[in-house]
């Protein structure tokens, strides 16, 4: 059996994993997380990263032998050189100590396996990788989108599981979050902070546990909130998936957890529109990456993907 770790980081936290690539599978009793704080020192940072992956890694050992050289395979978020394995991270207030720093030198030195190979990839590309990889039927040919509904706006485009970043038919960069919407950017309207600021105006209560919080509640202005949620996302998504003729759309991230709140007004919409493609919904969006970062093993994958890595 091959073994890749997959590994996820977030802004808050780590999340580690043994895949078995015969069928893309989490390893039972593999799986390990941690809360990392973003802010501290690089040596902080790396050693907290370099501690969860080595549970991963003690937690295969105990099984079976681990011959060879492991790959470990990151969802990280940008900016990020995914080929060189240098973070980038400045001005997003999140892991700036370590710009410009080789995240396989430092974390080589606290890995207890030293025998290892890293691969890199955009964190919202894994998410959508693993989210193709989960379809039961078509997964080979699938055009999908992938959406992550959390602090931020993510997303992907993938073409028979490959990211799509570049032409006529995708977002440049393969973004969204970043691209204009009504009076702002996507970002301000498909995130945590447009369901807290549209809260407190509908009822002029602060909230702070985040769209759980306002999910729990199930009022009528609540219900308001969810329904211009389902309709701002689909008028905007509407053009996108036109234009990339996607058949799948993947949502992921924290707010796809009330999906009984929006998903039936979003699939609607889209009718409404003449588009009738299936839509997936997955909660459990680490694992998800997880899977998806793992599949940077796959050589054929690896081979098509690794000249496409944008630099950060």
């Amino acid at each position: 059996m091959a073994i890749t770790i997959g590994v996820d980081i977030g802004g808050s936290h780590i999340s580690s994993a043994a895949v078995n690539g015969d069928n893309f599978k989490v390893i039972s009793g593999t799986y390990f997380s941690g809360a990392v704080d973003s802010k501290a020192s690089k040596e902080i940072i790396i050693k907290k990263w370099a501690e969860i992956i080595n549970q991963t890694i003690q937690a295969i050992g105990e099984t079976q032998e681990l011959n060879g050289t492991v790959g470990i395979a990151f969802s990280m978020p940008g900016p990020f050189q995914y080929q060189s394995g240098i973070a980038m991270f400045e001005g997003n207030d999140k892991y700036e100590a370590l710009y410009k720093v080789s995240v396989s030198d430092e974390l080589l030195r606290y890995l207890s396996k030293k025998d290892v190979s890293f691969r890199f990839l955009n964190d919202a590309s894994c998410f959508g990788v693993g989210g193709a990889l989960k379809q039961e039927s078509n997964a080979d040919t699938n055009k999908v989108i992938a959406i992550t509904l959390g602090t931020g706006f993510g997303a992907a485009f993938l073409d028979n599981k490959l990211p799509v970043t570049q032409g006529s038919n995708v977002p440049h960069n393969g973004c969204l979050w970043d691209k204009k919407y009504k009076d702002n950017i996507a970002d301000n309207y498909f995130s945590t902070r447009w369901f807290l600021n549209q809260y407190e105006k509908s009822t002029g209560e602060k909230l702070t546990d985040g769209v759980k919080e306002i999910a729990s509640i199930e009022n009528y202005a609540t219900a308001k909130i969810f329904d211009d949620f389902a309709n701002n996302l689909s008028e905007f998504l509407t053009p996108y998936i036109v234009e990339f003729e996607a058949d799948l759309l993947v949502i992921g991230g924290n707010i796809a957890k009330s999906n009984r709140l929006f998903l039936n007004k979003l699939e609607e919409n889209f009718k409404k529109q003449n588009i009738s493609l299936p839509i997936s919904i997955i909660e459990n969006t680490e694992e998800t990456s997880i899977l998806g970062s793992s599949y940077l093993f796959n050589e054929v994958f690896w081979e098509k993907l690794k000249a496409e890595l944008p630099y950060f």
